[in-house]
């Protein structure tokens, strides 16, 4: 072949074998290098390379067969072209300095550059290539499964199984990190919407109820009078309604029921035939699961109970949602802020505040793996219910206790949070 082949051609032939090689090794890469939920979208979306390359690596083990059986193919016969041309210039001298000089060539332009090209532009490559693997997987089928079956027996006596490719489903914090990385393309907003709702498994009920003694209700114990005033004064469209106190509830009345009833006819019979089954939850019960039930059972407000069956709290839909998409009610109670700014480092706080919404609204990092509220919280360190001026440190915020009364905390002043290593004397 050296004798009757001219010498121009052989390079020629040569420069196309580094090109095929340059090819599979940087088809490999990028086909590999792909993320496999981008590529299952657009898959989905119709793109004829996508939907190709997840075809071809639902079975790996074929595709780089295929890939290795073209890339071996090519290098070797590169080889001994090499030797050809090598034997035809200079003799047998020359193959060795031939052989260095295919090994660089192949290094560089035959697997750092296109690997490197194809790890930075997966998809650019990959598709292209994926609609020539595929119909080339056909054509070399037979010698593709001989060479995996054989391979796959090796792997099998040194005990590796092959357990499936399919796609694996993300933790929750693996998804907090997708969404965390696709910054530049969700707004700020619905990328906190989004990691909102993957902490609803971590937020209980315990966390957004209104406590046992915040809660509004008619009693049924009062005259008509003051129920008609507690009525008309609501802002909630949803009253609990009891007897002597909230934990003898009989019943939900929504106000817009009773809204048809003229003063006259308004009885304490009346509202009773309006009421609805209370509805009870057992505390500790995560955000996820009890929004899965408000909309199964089409209820909005549920009674949350103790294990003794006394009620804790109150919950309702909206506050539910509103850990997902921040505060949207205006109720006019919620202008009293339970925040307010002294000075540029200095707040004062009243201290029956959730601990979450305080971290929610002042970007704080006060611990929440215990007490609801400011108050449980200090009381749970102490373990007494301090004097005015005591003073004390929680997470690095220094605190003092403003106000008390006999049995609660009622305000304490929050400095600024004192980070380790950063005190000064």
């Amino acid at each position: 072949m050296g004798d009757d082949f001219p010498l121009a051609g052989l390079f020629g032939l040569l420069v196309v074998l580094l090109l095929l090689s340059a090819f599979f090794s940087g088809s490999e890469t990028a086909l590999m290098s792909l993320n496999r939920y981008q590529l299952r979208h657009k898959a989905r979306e119709g793109h004829r390379g996508a939907r190709l390359a997840e075809h071809l690596l639902q079975r790996p083990d074929r595709l780089i067969g295929l890939i290795l059986l073209g890339n071996n193919l090519v290098n070797f016969s590169a080889a001994s072209l090499v030797a050809v041309i090598a034997l035809k210039i200079g003799g047998q001298p020359a193959v060795a300095l031939g052989t260095v000089f295919l090994t660089m060539a192949v290094l560089i332009f035959s697997e750092a550059a296109p690997k490197t090209l194809a790890a930075l532009h997966p998809e650019r490559l990959a598709f292209p290539a994926a609609m020539i693997y595929y119909p080339l997987l056909k054509l070399t089928y037979p010698i593709v499964w001989l060479v995996n079956a054989a391979s796959n027996g090796v792997l099998f006596l040194l005990g590796v199984r092959d357990n499936g490719n399919e796609l694996h489903s993300l933790t929750r914090e693996e998804l907090r990190t997708v969404v965390h990385e696709a910054s530049a393309r969700i707004s700020s907003r619905y990328r906190q919407m989004l990691l909102s709702i993957l902490d609803l498994e971590k937020v209980t009920v315990d966390d957004v109820m209104v406590p046992h003694n915040e809660i509004i209700g008619i009693d049924l114990d009062d005259n008509d009078s003051d129920i008609e005033k507690t009525i008309a004064e609501s802002q909630h469209t949803r009253l609990p309604v009891y007897r002597d106190n909230i934990d003898k509830v009989v019943g939900i009345l929504h106000l817009r029921h009773i809204a048809n009833v003229s003063s006259k006819e308004f009885s304490k019979e009346t509202l009773q035939n309006l009421l609805m089954d209370p509805y009870f939850v057992p505390e500790g019960t995560p955000l996820s699961t009890q929004l899965v039930q408000f909309q199964r059972r089409r209820e909005r407000v549920a009674m949350v109970v103790d294990e003794y069956g006394d009620i804790q709290g109150i919950v309702t839909l909206e506050d539910i949602l509103e850990e997902i998409v921040g505060e949207f009610t205006t109720d006019p109670a919620d202008d009293e802020s339970d925040v307010v700014r002294i000075s540029a480092d200095t707040y004062l706080v009243d201290a029956t505040a959730n601990i979450r919404e305080l971290n929610r609204s002042q970007s704080w990092e006060l611990p929440t793996d215990g007490p609801k509220t400011l108050n449980g919280l200090i009381v749970e360190m102490l373990e007494t219910i301090p004097e005015p001026s005591t003073c004390l440190k929680i997470n690095g915020y220094p605190i003092e206790i403003i106000e008390t009364d006999d049995n609660r905390i009622r305000s304490v002043r929050i400095g600024q949070r004192i980070r380790p290593g950063t005190e000064t004397g």
